[in-house]
C-alpha cells in the first residue's frame, strides 16, 4: 500500500482561534521548505493554517502527493502559493483541475530570464532579496547555489497555464526583480480571467522574503479576506473621498 508523504512543514493558528482558511506553498528552483518559515509564522498568526511541500523540480510526483494531501480535509478556503517555478507548477496544477478556490503566485519566471553576470553567492542573493535578515537565513544548506538560474520543465511554462487557472489570482511580483521582470509578469498574467496583480516597489526576486515582508505578507492576509467574505473578492476596506467645503 503506498501512503502520501508527510508535508514538510506546517504552520497552525493559534491555539484559542478557529482556522479562517488553508494556504499550501510551493517552494521555487532548488528551495528547501525551510526558506518560508519567515512567512509561514507570520500568516498563521492571523489564522490562516500554512502547510509548505517540496521543491517540484526535484520530484514532482511527490510534491503532486503533499498537495494532494494537504488539500484533504482542510479548512476553506484552500489556497496554492506557488513561487518561482513553484508558481508555474501551481497554475498548471489548478489548470488541471487540482483542488484550490485561489492562487497566490509571486515571482514568476520570465520565459527569457535575465543571465547572471557571475557564478558567485553574492550576486544571486543580490538577485534574491535585499533584506539583511533572509540574506542572513538562506545558505548553501537551504537554497542550492546557482538553482535560480536553471531549466524551467518546458511542459510548466508553454505559455498557457495562466490562462488555464479559472480561479481568483493573487500576483505579486518585485518591481526591480533583475532575473524576471515586471513587464514579463505583466505580459503573463494579462492572459489569466481573473488576476490582480501588486508590484511591490524595491522588491527583488524572493518578493515574499524581500525587506518589505511585512506590506507583502498584509496585503495577502487582506485578500485573503476579501476572498473568505465574497468569491468576487469585493473591496472591504474602501477609500472614501473627502468632503469638499465649496462654500
Amino acid at each position: 500500500m503506498t501512503t502520501a508523504p508527510t508535508l514538510a512543514l506546517t504552520f497552525l493558528e493559534p491555539s484559542n482561534v478557529a482556522p479562517r482558511g488553508t494556504l499550501v506553498v510551493i517552494p521555487g528552483r532548488g528551495e528547501q521548505p525551510e526558506v518560508y518559515r519567515r512567512f509561514g509564522t507570520r500568516i498563521s498568526v492571523d489564522a490562516y493554517r500554512v502547510h509548505v511541500v517540496d521543491d517540484p523540480t526535484v520530484d514532482e510526483h511527490r510534491v503532486r502527493q503533499q498537495v494532494a494531501e494537504s488539500s484533504a480535509g482542510t479548512v476553506g478556503p484552500l489556497v496554492l502559493v506557488g513561487l518561482d517555478t513553484g508558481a508555474l507548477f501551481a497554475a498548471r496544477l489548478v489548470g488541471e483541475g487540482a483542488q484550490a478556490d485561489a492562487v497566490i503566485l509571486a515571482g514568476l519566471p520570465s520565459p527569457d530570464p535575465a543571465a547572471p553576470g557571475s557564478d558567485s553567492w553574492e550576486e544571486e542573493l543580490d538577485v534574491r532579496t535585499t533584506c539583511p535578515t533572509h540574506r542572513g537565513h538562506i545558505s548553501a544548506d537551504l537554497v542550492t547555489p546557482g538553482a535560480l538560474y536553471g531549466p524551467i520543465p518546458p511542459e510548466w511554462s508553454d505559455g498557457g497555464a495562466i490562462a488555464k487557472v479559472g480561479r481568483p489570482i493573487l500576483a505579486i511580483h518585485g518591481r526591480e526583480d533583475p532575473i524576471s521582470t515586471l513587464e514579463s509578469a505583466r505580459e503573463s498574467y494579462a492572459t489569466a480571467p481573473r488576476v490582480e496583480l501588486v508590484a511591490v516597489a524595491g522588491a527583488h526576486h524572493d518578493v515574499l522574503n524581500d525587506r518589505s515582508h511585512r506590506t507583502v505578507a498584509a496585503t495577502i492576509v487582506l485578500w485573503l479576506e476579501r476572498l473568505r467574505a465574497d468569491n468576487d473578492l469585493a473591496p472591504i476596506a474602501v477609500l472614501e473621498p473627502l468632503a469638499v467645503n465649496v462654500g
